[in-house]
């Protein structure tokens, strides 16, 4: 078998985060708080992942929308600077490049997102040799990406067809609908990787397990986060649960999730075992809260190596 160019191909959202902290309570109508911090990053779940995912080891290549302005260009100068591919990236003529302001208080947090060029990716932008270049399909971030949705299921059967293996982060909702055709996107997916409230939104379920009993005949696997409770993988209609590496001084938390996604796909496409898998990604999401922003602990593999050793007391 010839051997793949890339061992994750990423399609998904691309924007840059504006982090406020330090801020005692959400603002209000009418009235004004301040924050203490800013920082501006690298954002959306695609990209904290595709980063990550580099910075862990893996091939990337990355294809989504930007704008022809600075923020798409830092955008690129930092997946460039983790070694992300960026040469799928598309430029956009008619729309700026998207931003999440996002507001931290403690460990909770309120963001506003203008999706810009994101709600211009669509199904045909990702080539048949894009697909063939990648052992692996990973998407996130679906109901921000309005033009890429529709023609999702059609994406994960041409993946299928040319042996990729694939997986889906499906995150929030910002309309609070769900509507999506789960159960068919399920058919072609290996990794179903939800929270515990995305997976009882999109299943109309009260807990966990219900939510996963209703899914038991539609994935391959599906790896529910929940965070300080861990993390649960539903693996051949059995449950397997993974405790959480606790940081008991979290910076903030956002990109945890994209985190835990990055270390599980990482140890997957190397062929690893689900507990592996599982543990690895509990790891890598406890790593992404010691440092601001979605993907700061993950300089690079000896700044991740240093923190699990420190942190955790985990040899990498």
């Amino acid at each position: 078998m010839q051997e793949k160019q890339y061992d994750v191909l990423v399609v998904g959202e691309l924007n840059l985060d504006l982090i406020l902290n330090g801020i005692d309570k959400f603002p209000e109508i009418g009235k004004e708080v301040l924050a203490q911090k800013m920082t501006l990053t690298l954002g959306s779940s695609s990209a904290i992942f595709a980063s990550n995912l580099a910075t862990l080891g893996s091939r990337v290549r990355f294809c989504g929308s930007i704008g022809k302005d600075d923020f798409g260009e830092k955008i690129l100068s930092d997946l460039a600077e983790r070694n992300v591919d960026c040469s799928a990236i598309i430029r956009s003529d008619t729309a700026d490049t998207g931003i999440t302001v996002a507001l931290n208080i403690g460990e909770d947090r309120a963001m506003i997102t203008y999706p810009g060029a994101m709600n211009e990716l669509r199904e045909d932008h990702i080539t048949d040799d894009m697909l063939l270049s990648a052992r692996h399909l990973h998407i996130s971030s679906i109901f921000l990406q309005p033009a890429l949705k529709t023609g999702l299921i059609s994406l994960l059967k041409r993946a299928k067809q040319f042996g990729l293996t694939t997986s889906l982060d499906p995150q929030w909702d910002p309309a609070e609908l769900w509507n999506c055709e789960l159960r068919e996107m399920l058919i072609s997916i290996n990794i179903f990787l939800p929270n515990l409230e995305e997976i009882k939104n999109l299943t109309g379920t009260s807990s966990m397990y219900d939510a996963l009993k209703a899914l038991e005949n539609e994935a391959d696997q599906i790896v529910v986060k929940n965070g300080h409770a861990g993390a649960t993988l539903w693996l051949n209609k059995e449950m397997q649960h993974q405790e959480p590496f606790l940081n008991t001084s979290v910076v903030d938390a956002i990109g945890a999730g994209d985190s835990f996604d990055a270390g599980y796909i990482h140890q997957y496409v190397q062929g690893k075992t689900s507990a592996e898998c599982l543990a690895f990604a509990a790891l890598c999401g406890a790593i992404n809260t010691t440092a601001m922003g979605g993907t700061g602990a993950f300089a690079d593999y000896k700044a991740v190596k240093t923190i699990a050793l420190s942190k955790f007391n985990v040899q990498l």
